[in-house]
């Protein structure tokens, strides 16, 4: 028994109008469509197609242990405990982290204390569950993500000769340590230290910088990319300090709790535990509480965590270092008959591209368009598909 999907649709301003209503194969209405979410967060759940239209979240709140299982429910209790998406941004979306678990119950229970409504704008934690997530690219998709060696960031900001990278420049040389770091960020994130004729100066030095070299330093085309997108945001300098990614189509890359990140272009599958909860520091209009970020955020030097899939029989599976979710993405050719779709429990199947046709050993099959997805209960067993695409799958490990 399949459960067809409709995915709740999310016009945040950096969306790209065109990205999901082509992969759709629907007109584009004007409109930037950032998100499209399947799954069952109380904030936007998708909803079950049918006459008489019910949330995914209600229906897993009646007979749980059939449809979400023994295992899930005994571990996460009667939510499933992720959330897909596809993510189409068209301009950089805000430079962001997000809580691990015990950052999130403490912040959910605060501000649940504090009597802050959870649609209010300058509400933190939506809920008190922690959101690592995993990005799947299906165009060439470009982002920021953790925090370059000290070193390599003091290379960068020297030689820039602004007030501003001048301060930083003498923090990272006088301690070229996460403790340096977190320093450099902080002067950056703390309001009132920073103006925006800093910021200003900054960009327009690496745009210069850009210019000599011919266009070589990339972190200076998103600086200035940034700057103009953002003008006077010290979230444009602060990109100085992090490790810009693009990850080109079928590359994952998996971002922790903690991990500052900012995405820029591209479209994609993000896979995440079932949570909204994001504390912005800048590169954007929403409500930004630096302090917070600062609260949780890692300094400590990492490269992007890309994650490479364990092949199975036209199956890549990314096994991400969380007990929340796995995703996993088969590609089918009429050549290559009826494929197993790896995984078990809950599942959500999304076909990303060409027309797929799911199965299981007790019922016939149902045609999946391109965009179109269906949720899997626990009880239905092993799944199979056909066609000629590629069909995305998420479960729990």
């Amino acid at each position: 028994m399949f459960i067809r999907l409709r995915g709740s649709e999310q016009h945040y301003a950096w969306g790209s109008p065109t990205a999901i209503p082509e992969l759709l194969g629907r007109e584009a209405d004007g409109r930037p469509l950032a998100e499209l979410w399947f799954g069952a967060h109380p904030a936007a759940p998708s909803v079950l197609a049918g006459d008489e239209p019910t949330t995914l979240r209600d229906y897993l709140l009646t007979e749980s242990r059939e449809r979400l299982g023994g295992p899930v429910l005994a571990r996460f209790g009667q939510y499933l405990p992720y959330l897909l998406k596809l993510i189409a941004p068209a301009e950089p979306l805000s430079l962001q982290v997000h809580p691990n678990l015990e950052q999130a119950k403490a912040g959910f229970a605060r501000e649940e204390a504090a009597g802050i409504a959870r649609d209010a704008p300058e509400r933190l934690y939506k809920d008190p569950n922690h959101k690592p997530e995993l990005l799947y690219a299906l165009t060439e998709f470009t982002a920021l993500c953790g925090f370059r060696t000290p070193r390599r960031a003091l290379e960068l900001v020297s030689g820039l000769g602004t007030a501003l990278t001048d301060r930083l420049a003498a923090i990272l040389t006088a301690d070229p340590t996460a403790v340096g770091m977190r320093e450099a960020v902080t002067l950056l994130l703390t309001p009132g230290q920073v103006t925006p004729e800093d910021v200003e100066a900054v960009v327009r030095a690496c745009g210069q910088r850009q210019g000599a070299r011919g266009g070589s330093v990339r972190i200076d085309r998103v600086v200035t990319q940034l700057g103009q997108a953002y003008p006077g945001d010290p979230g444009a300098v602060t990109a100085l300090l992090l490790n810009p990614v693009t990850l080109y189509p079928g590359e994952a890359m998996f971002v922790p709790a903690g991990f500052p990140h900012a995405y820029l272009k591209g479209l994609g599958v993000e896979l995440m535990a079932n949570s909204d909860n994001t504390l912005r520091a800048g590169l954007t209009p929403k409500h930004v509480d630096p302090a917070g970020v600062l609260e949780i955020m890692d300094c400590v030097a990492a490269p992007p965590m890309r994650i490479a899939p364990e092949v199975f029989e036209g199956t890549r599976v990314f096994y991400a270092p969380v007990e929340d979710f796995q995703l996993s993405v088969t590609t089918l050719t009429p050549d290559s008959g009826t494929r197993d779709l790896t995984g078990h429990g809950p599942r959500i199947v999304l076909a990303v591209a060409g027309q797929a046709r799911v199965r299981t050993r007790d019922s016939g099959p149902l045609e999946l368009a391109q965009g179109e997805a269906v949720f899997v209960p626990a009880d239905v067993g092993p799944v199979m598909a056909d066609g000629e695409g590629d069909v995305v799958q998420a479960a729990v490990p």
